[in-house]
């Protein structure tokens, strides 16, 4: 079953696909954000939150710092909101963590939530592929499944401007580099698992890092997400084009939009310290 992420409701997929110019479908989903709907804002805030920093750890982490729980996730964890390149670095997190919320929750993906956790620097991106996902056919790892699946995905975001940039190509061509990542992101991922305690999660990292000896399924995403002010179908299509990738055959492309998203990131921002 998928897993549970009552915001992932709010992602509506559109019956009308688009097509790049190689012929390549594109799914797009609409995000229908509901102010109102209390109860789901807290939950997603705090799934959000917990990218960052475990609630379990908060009190730990600000220890010494003369901060509220607030002030320190504000101060010291999150993104600004305003300097640097904040606003920026909020933005493509927000697009990399709905992506894997779009896998998890929607297309029954185990996607491992260690990306954030770690970083060094709060006002730029981690390096390395931005998601990645497993489909796990049996639960016997010592007897793994060629029908196993890992699928990495590169998103790029648009929420400010006055037209739309060729984000999903961009996307696309990041996608290019995921196989040359994903070793490495791997390895990254299983040192944050294990750094947790979470032996289980270690295990099922670890059945994908020998492609050749313990084969498995490869698929590869790009994702685009636009502020409604500026999305626009017809150049999607006409600026994307997936021809020279060399995983087209199993290549995912998609497209998410929202009305006022760079005022939702924020808000989410905002909720997940006020509520911490």
């Amino acid at each position: 079953m998928p897993t549970q992420l009552p915001h992932v409701s709010w992602l509506k997929k559109k019956v009308k696909r688009l097509a790049s110019q190689c012929g390549q479908e594109i799914t797009v989903y609409e995000l229908k954000f509901d102010g109102a709907d209390t109860s789901t804002l807290t939950a997603w805030a705090q799934h959000f939150r917990e990218h960052y920093c475990l609630d379990s750890k908060i009190d730990k982490m600000k220890k010494g710092t003369n901060l509220s729980r607030a002030e320190y996730l504000t101060q010291l964890v999150f993104p600004d909101a305003t300097h640097d390149f904040g606003p920026a670095t909020r933005s493509g997190d927000f697009a990399e963590i709905l992506v894997s919320d779009l896998l998890e929750g929607l297309l029954n993906y185990w996607v491992p939530r260690t990306r954030y956790i770690s970083k060094m620097v709060r006002n730029e991106s981690p390096k390395g592929t931005d998601v990645i996902g497993f489909k796990i056919v049996s639960d016997d790892l010592d007897a793994p499944s060629k029908k196993d699946i890992l699928i990495s995905f590169e998103s790029k975001a648009q929420f400010s401007g006055k037209s739309a940039k060729p984000r999903l190509q961009d996307a696309v061509i990041d996608s290019k580099k995921d196989k040359y990542r994903i070793a490495e992101s791997l390895n990254a991922i299983k040192q944050r698992l294990d750094d947790q305690g979470k032996e289980d999660e270690v295990l099922k990292v670890e059945r994908f890092q020998d492609p050749l000896g313990r084969p498995y399924k490869l698929k590869t995403g790009a994702a685009a997400l636009f502020c409604k002010t500026v999305f626009n179908p017809d150049d999607v299509e006409l600026t994307t084009d997936a021809s020279d990738h060399d995983n087209a055959a199993n290549l995912s492309l998609v497209v998410i939009h929202g009305a006022h998203m760079m005022k939702l990131v924020h808000l989410l921002y905002e909720r997940a310290a006020s509520e911490a």
